[in-house]
Order: structure tokens, then C-alpha cells, then sequence
């Protein structure tokens, strides 16, 4: 089998949150109980729709099965998963609109959150025993879905269920010390991708030591699993067991952040499924956080042409 071949059979199943975020420009953020002008605002499919708009566009097959809402956020929600391919496997929830995040990037492009849950909060079992995962699947958890206790409890009960050889992705996320401890530690017994940035690596292994972090990581994964945390423009380390290695990033002209750690782990799970070594698909995505990073908007990942592109000028 070809690597294009394995790709498009290989599928990234998201079990994350897709919302919409309220994405707004500012130089700084006020004062508590102060007020500040943007530059622009925009309503933007964002969450976990980042991740799954990387990956398709490096050509894998992604899968929803995530709910979605009745309202004005559920049709922009639908809309922009079929424009990008996603196929969606979860209802449409009935009673509740998708839920909003206000996206605040500042003039350093450094970006600050506050969301809302709503209908992507429902993950139901017999629609992810319907997608009969395989072993060439990659199956992606977000640290959010475990702060949902419902959602959280019926992902982890599957997870626990799937063929050893699926490899499970997980990312933290920066409320991972929030997690229930009990529920992150079944978590963590089926992972064998994690995915974070520095400081959520460092907020998982309450430590300034980022050496201390990654043998805490690895620690506390099964056997051969890999991890890889970003370094903003530093690049991203790998460490698979006992090897670590050090990718360096690109140096670009940063106007935004928001999305570009969502566009690097969708390509680097995108490149790994095609069957190229966790290096080759490290340096693709860190190439395609440097292009999102040049780019406003959450849901900013570059295509695999536009990736071939920027690596080639690099070079």
C-alpha cells in the first residue's frame, strides 16, 4: 500500500468540540472592569473544527461524531464541516444551539479565551460504536471533553473498548490540571499520542522544568508512545521512550497564534497516518503553524501544496 493510499483509508475520528468563536482584535486587553476598542470582530468556526480542516487539508479522511446545535452556531457549525469535507457522524441536537468561545488576539498575537459549552458537549455511544474503529485510525481527544463529565465518561468507558493497535491522540489542553484525576488516568493508559504546547506540558507535570515535564509525560503513557510538545517558534520536541529529538520551526512574521498549535497537530497527525516517521511529519507541521501564524482567523492551516510551497523556499 502506497503512503497516499494508507492515508485516504487511515481516518482522524475528532471527538472533540466544534463551537464558534467571536474573534476579536485588540492591542491589549483592559483592566478589570475596563473597555477597549477592537480592530475588527467576526464569527469563525473554531475548536476542534481547526484540527480537522489541518488534517483534511493534507488529504485524511476526518470523521464528527460530536453533536451539533439547532440554531444560528449549529448551521455555521454544519456548513463549514461539509465545506472542508468532514464527514459527521453526530446529531443535531435538538434542544441546544453549538456553543461559543470569545477569541481575544492581542497586538503581541497572543491569544485569550472564554468559552461557553453547548450541543457539542453530547457524545453518544452507539453512534461511536457505529464507526467501527480500526487500526489504521487515529482516534483525537481533546482535555475539554473531560471536563465535560458526561461526555468525558462515555469517551473513556469507548476508548478503553478499541483495538489495542488504534492509535489515540490526546491533547490536554491548557485546563489539564482541572481534570478529574481518576477519569485522566484511564485517559492516560490508552494513549499513545500526546499532543500539547510547552506550557500545557509543564501545567500537566506541575514543574518549570521542561526535561522533568517529558519524563513525567512518558512516565505516565503506555509502553512506545509518542510525544510531541511545541515550542512556539522554537519548533516542537519529540520523544518516542528514551529518544527525544529537537525539531526546529520556521521564522515568519507572527500576526496571529490562534489555531496555529490546532494546525500543527492536524498536519502532524495527517503526515503520520500516511505512513512517514514522526520527524518528517513534525517538520510539515511545524512549516504549517509558521504559514498560520502569518494568517487572522482560527481555522488557518495551509493545504499540502501550499506546505510544499513554504518548505521549498525555505530550504
Amino acid at each position: 500500500m502506497t503512503q497516499a493510499e494508507s492515508q485516504q483509508t487511515s481516518r482522524l475520528i475528532h471527538t472533540g468540540q466544534v463551537i464558534v468563536d467571536l474573534v476579536m482584535q485588540i492591542d491589549a486587553l483592559p483592566s478589570p472592569g475596563g473597555d477597549v476598542l477592537a480592530h475588527n470582530a467576526s464569527f469563525e468556526v473554531g475548536g476542534g473544527f481547526n484540527v480537522m480542516a489541518a488534517a483534511r487539508r493534507s488529504g485524511m479522511r476526518v470523521v464528527y461524531p460530536g453533536g451539533h446545535g439547532h440554531g444560528r452556531f449549529g448551521d455555521m457549525a454544519r456548513q463549514a464541516l461539509a465545506q472542508e469535507g468532514v464527514e459527521i457522524a453526530g446529531p443535531e441536537v435538538a434542544d441546544q444551539d453549538t456553543g461559543l468561545c470569545v477569541a481575544i488576539v492581542d497586538a503581541s498575537a497572543e491569544r485569550t479565551f472564554v468559552s461557553h459549552m453547548g450541543a457539542e458537549s453530547v457524545l453518544e455511544r452507539h453512534v461511536l460504536d457505529a464507526l467501527s474503529v480500526n487500526g489504521s485510525d487515529i482516534v483525537y481527544v481533546s482535555g475539554y471533553s473531560l471536563m465535560l463529565a458526561d461526555k468525558g465518561a462515555v469517551l473513556v468507558d469507548w476508548l478503553e473498548y478499541l483495538p489495542s493497535e488504534t492509535r489515540i491522540a490526546f491533547d490536554p489542553g491548557p485546563l489539564v490540571d482541572a481534570i478529574d484525576a481518576a477519569l485522566l488516568e484511564r485517559m492516560l493508559a490508552v494513549v499513545s499520542i500526546w499532543t500539547s504546547n510547552r506550557a500545557e506540558a509543564l501545567r500537566f507535570a506541575d514543574t518549570d522544568d521542561f526535561n522533568a515535564a517529558f519524563d513525567l509525560i512518558i512516565a505516565r503513557l503506555r509502553t512506545g508512545a509518542l510525544v510531541i510538545v511545541r515550542d512556539g517558534a522554537l519548533g516542537c520536541h519529540l520523544r518516542v521512550g528514551e529518544t527525544r529529538d529537537h525539531v526546529p520551526g520556521f521564522a515568519v512574521k507572527a500576526v496571529d497564534s490562534n489555531g496555529a498549535g490546532d494546525a500543527h497537530a492536524g498536519v502532524f497527525l495527517a503526515v503520520l497516518a500516511s505512513g512517514a516517521d514522526a520527524r518528517t511529519a513534525a517538520r510539515r507541521a511545524n512549516a504549517a503553524a509558521a504559514i498560520a501564524v502569518t494568517r487572522y482567523g482560527p481555522a488557518t492551516a495551509p493545504d499540502a501544496a501550499e506546505i510544499d510551497t513554504f518548505m521549498v523556499s525555505v530550504a
